[in-house]
């Protein structure tokens, strides 16, 4: 064991130039992600904006038991778990199926091209993205358009005016907006997977399909397990600015994730020790999901983040 550190030692000084480029990215986390963590304690406080933190009293756990008792809490607990259940079980292998479709484009400039016009829609804001979305669900728009013309309706529908579309709304505009770059991180795996294999395989009589299968996402399966852990303890969040902007008074009882429910209680309803109560329960079920997900992970495919 000492030796081994010892070595590890010996490697960063040698790297010392390329180790010392995440000083930058230390510095802007121990800013920005654990100072702010001092801020936890106004949960046991109840704390008010007008006076210093640490005269606020001390309250325990009365904030904790306030949102456990909250019908709107429990509605957003729901409405987070449907729309990332949602997301996790249909969303989460689109990705990996469109980089191992990419992967086998021969044609390196139509790869190129496809790749670049499927995650394009990353770097536009949601505020922009959700007008459109909004438009294409509209009255006279391009989905009502196009569902009429196949003969799916034989009316206009106002799609984001109607609770029960809410949560499909939610799947299919963040697939449509990130699909092209979740998949850049599996591109890059299924680049670094040796060629020789696939010649091997081919020499073998392997189909495209069973080159795929066997030694594509084979290769890629650590890459999959380690983000489908990531993906599963963050079930409770949601991607606020999307639902923000979709969002309105007809379909707010599904619209309104645990996210939202926060900044209605921190922001808008001026509650701060309540919000932040509730995001510091989030955080640890957040914890207790990644533990979990990674400890099965191990267990079933011997791949795992820790």
């Amino acid at each position: 064991m000492f030796q081994y550190r010892t070595e590890q030692m010996k490697a960063l000084v040698r790297q010392w130039q390329l180790q010392s480029m995440v000083i930058p990215g230390i510095i802007w986390m121990f800013i920005f992600c654990y100072i702010p963590m001092f801020w936890l304690i106004i949960a046991f406080m109840d704390f008010s904006i007008a006076k210093p933190m640490l005269e606020s009293p001390f309250v325990g756990l009365k904030h904790f038991q306030d949102f456990m008792t909250d019908d709107r809490f429990w509605r957003s607990i729901r409405n987070t778990l449907g729309m990332s259940t949602i997301k996790l079980v249909l969303g989460f292998p689109i990705p990996i199926m469109f980089a191992l479709l990419l992967n086998e484009i021969r044609s390196l400039r139509f790869k190129r091209t496809v790749q670049t016009i499927s995650y394009l829609p990353h770097f536009i804001a949601w505020t922009i993205f959700g007008g459109i979305a909004l438009n294409w669900l509209g009255e006279g728009g391009v989905v009502n358009q196009l569902m009429m013309a196949l003969g799916f309706q034989d009316r206009e529908i106002l799609f984001n005016s109607d609770p029960k579309y809410f949560w499909w709304i939610t799947f299919f505009t963040d697939t449509l907006k990130e699909t092209g770059w979740s998949a850049i991180i599996y591109i890059a795996a299924i680049a670094g997977i040796d060629p020789g294999l696939y010649e091997a395989a081919e020499l073998d009589g392997a189909n495209r399909w069973q080159r795929m299968w066997h030694i594509t996402v084979q290769s890629i399966r650590p890459t999959i397990a380690i983000l489908f852990i990531l993906a599963v303890s963050g079930i409770l969040g949601s991607n606020f600015e999307q639902i923000f902007m979709l969002k309105n008074n007809m379909n707010m009882k599904m619209a309104e994730s645990l996210d939202l429910y926060i900044y209605n209680m921190g922001l808008v309803s001026g509650r701060h020790s309540f919000s932040t109560a509730v995001l510091f329960a989030r955080s640890i079920v957040a914890l207790g999901l990644l533990l979990l997900a990674n400890q099965t992970s191990k267990k079933l495919t011997g791949d795992s983040i820790f």
